[in-house]
């Protein structure tokens, strides 16, 4: 039988309303009756009954997560560390998705704000102005997105840009396509800000280019457009792009990298599984999933910092190569 809040009290030797304030309100309780709760607690396995503490803290025990597409491999991790960091704080996660429509996100997310506790937006395509609207309703933080007075964690885009532009001026390549992902991208602007900063330092000429949307077939129909512009690399928003360039690269019978090295961003499983395997900038997904539960609990106690951020590492494989001779 599952041990109640009254066979904790006993084992501590308080009353069972004083078990709920040292679970639920702790800073009503002293430091030593809050770490023989804690010890009671786990010995005797007890799981506090979530609807019960609601009513004492006026919390839902829910966080939502509204993401922009769960068709791209890049946001199952996002969930999964999402979903990981919400569990180890006895919370459960709402998921949704926007179908990367900005206009239909404020919608969700009021939809969602009767239901949670605060809301995790993980690459969000609506203006600033309705996230300034929207966070003054509601508790939120940004995953890959940054907006004046909202809580956000980002990948360290610059560090990302700065490793595979010196990776590619080692291999010996001066000019370099960047295929831009959708102009509604906060994390394609900021890709390209500072893939022009890293492309200044290693003495790279950076040719930008811009895809239909962040898909395995906006990256096939961009691959003669990458050949037109006359690069020898290319570095695509992301993996599902990239992986669409090899495609259409191997049926144009263009080499990679021999003719043409190719540089995804994400690292998705694929990347690894295709050949050649796709050199890739790595973001840290579950990472960044459990980085936005902390920030968000940190916001909900009136302790969150403004902004924080997560490294990425470049992982380089075969569709990165040295540049030919006379290229």
């Amino acid at each position: 039988m599952p041990a109640t809040i009254y066979d904790v009290a006993r084992a501590v030797g308080v009353s069972a309303s004083t078990v709920s304030r040292a679970l639920s309100v702790p800073d009503l309780v002293s430091a030593a009756t809050r770490e023989r709760v804690r010890q009671a607690v786990a010995d005797l396995g007890y799981r506090p009954n979530r609807a019960a503490r609601g009513l004492i803290t006026g919390r839902t025990g829910n966080v939502g997560l509204l993401v922009t597409d769960l068709t791209n491999p890049f946001f199952p991790g996002v969930v999964k560390g999402v979903q990981a960091g919400a569990s180890a704080a006895d919370l459960s996660v709402l998921l949704m998705e926007s179908d990367e429509d900005p206009d239909a996100e404020a919608g969700l997310v009021r939809a969602l704000r009767e239901h949670v506790d605060g809301i995790v937006l993980c690459a969000p395509r609506m203006s600033e102005a309705d996230l300034g609207s929207v966070a003054g309703d509601t508790p939120v933080v940004l995953l890959n997105r940054r907006a004046r007075g909202v809580p956000s964690v980002t990948i360290d885009n610059l560090e990302s840009s700065r490793l595979v532009t010196a990776h590619l001026r080692e291999l010996g390549h001066r000019r370099v396509a960047y295929l831009a992902g959708p102009r509604t991208s906060w994390s394609d602007r900021e890709r390209l800000r500072c893939l022009r900063i890293g492309a200044s330092a290693a003495g790279l000429d950076l040719v930008e280019l811009r895809s239909a949307a962040p898909t395995f077939d906006a990256g096939v129909d961009a691959g003669d457009l990458v050949l037109a512009a006359g690069v020898t690399a290319v570095i695509a928003y992301n993996d599902l792009i990239a992986l669409g360039l090899l495609n259409r690269f191997r049926a144009l019978g263009v080499a990679v990298p021999a003719d043409v090295s190719v540089v995804g961003c994400d690292d998705i499983a694929f990347a690894g599984m295709v050949s050649p395997s796709l050199t890739t900038l790595a973001q840290p997904k579950e990472s960044l999933g459990r980085a936005g539960v902390d920030l968000l609990l940190r916001v909900l106690d009136g302790t969150a910092p403004i902004r924080g951020t997560v490294p990425s590492r470049l992982i380089i494989r075969q569709s990165t190569g040295p540049c030919r001779p006379g290229a």
